[in-house]
């Protein structure tokens, strides 16, 4: 019967279990539909605005962007990694960290000194002990806003122009959909503005008040916040995401457990039961003898 106790304690357990992460995927469920409308709507914008400002720059000088598009030798750089402040998603915060240690251990190799601005708890905790930790902005999660991301784009710009940092990269995760994240490393600064091959756009007579130069100049730093704002978002969507995914599969195998666990409980209470009806059995059989 000892035993019998803790196969019915397990299947308290496991069941007060279940419902917890069935209920941690329907929440997880809720803030994901949020997260994923504000993300979508935000790429027809960002991909816009990196079109328009491609198109002018296609007519221009390489060095139009000033300061912000410059190449130059990359001897410090300052890593933005993106993730949570909470685990229980998967693989969604390892996988980013995985691939910040991979950038940082080449980075090593080739004598470039790297710095990381965290943003999420969990990259703060994982690469704080063996990296140096420029800033934690991992309060930003408490309520996501573009003012705030456009905050931490304008010291970003700030340091590198003041020529603290030579290169910056961003690390997150990309939102594809509730089951699918790719993690993302793309160069933040300096400004990468792809020339178009083909005649579009840029190839019309347009009048432009100011002058291009100025617009390209205007418009890049509106670029680099929302380049940044569009990666928090979409690192909200795919947390949000993976966490379902995660809780799902967790509270199903919380169910298959269950379920095996009912069922050798009930081989266990059958073979007790058995084993009685037998010592009862052989005790009146003993007395008629």
């Amino acid at each position: 019967m000892a035993n019998l106790k803790e196969i019915r304690s397990r299947i308290t357990s496991v069941a007060s279990t279940m419902q917890i992460t069935s209920a941690m995927k329907m929440v997880s469920a809720a803030k994901l539909k949020r997260a994923q409308d504000a993300i979508v709507q935000l790429r027809p914008y960002a991909d816009k605005l990196r079109e328009i400002l491609e198109n002018i720059s296609s007519t221009l000088d390489n060095d139009a962007g000033g300061k912000l598009t410059a190449q130059r030798e990359v001897k410090k750089m300052l890593l933005v990694v993106i993730t949570s402040n909470r685990g229980l998603a998967g693989a969604f915060n390892s996988s980013v960290t995985k691939k910040a240690n991979t950038v940082l251990a080449q980075n090593q190799a080739a004598g470039v000194e790297t710095e990381i601005l965290s943003i999420g708890k969990k990259a703060y905790d994982l690469l704080r002990k063996q990296n140096k930790i420029y800033k934690n902005s991992s309060s930003l999660w408490d309520d996501v806003n573009f003012d705030d991301v456009a905050a931490i784009s304008e010291e970003i710009t700030e340091k590198f122009l003041e020529g603290d940092f030579d290169e910056v990269r961003i690390i997150y995760n990309q939102f594809k959909n509730a089951a699918t994240q790719v993690v993302i490393d793309e160069q933040y600064l300096p400004v990468q503005i792809q020339k178009s091959e083909t005649e579009s756009a840029s190839a019309v007579d347009y009048i432009f008040e100011p002058s291009k130069e100025r617009i390209v100049t205007d418009l890049i730093p509106q670029a680099l916040k929302t380049q940044l704002y569009k990666a928090v978002l979409d690192s909200n969507a795919a947390e949000h995401g993976a966490r379902m995914t995660a809780m799902h599969k967790a509270t199903d195998n919380a169910d298959t457990l269950r379920k095996e666990l009912v069922l050798q409980y009930n081989k266990e209470r059958q073979a007790a039961i058995t084993n009685e009806i037998l010592e009862i059995v052989g005790g009146a059989e003993a007395l008629d003898a």
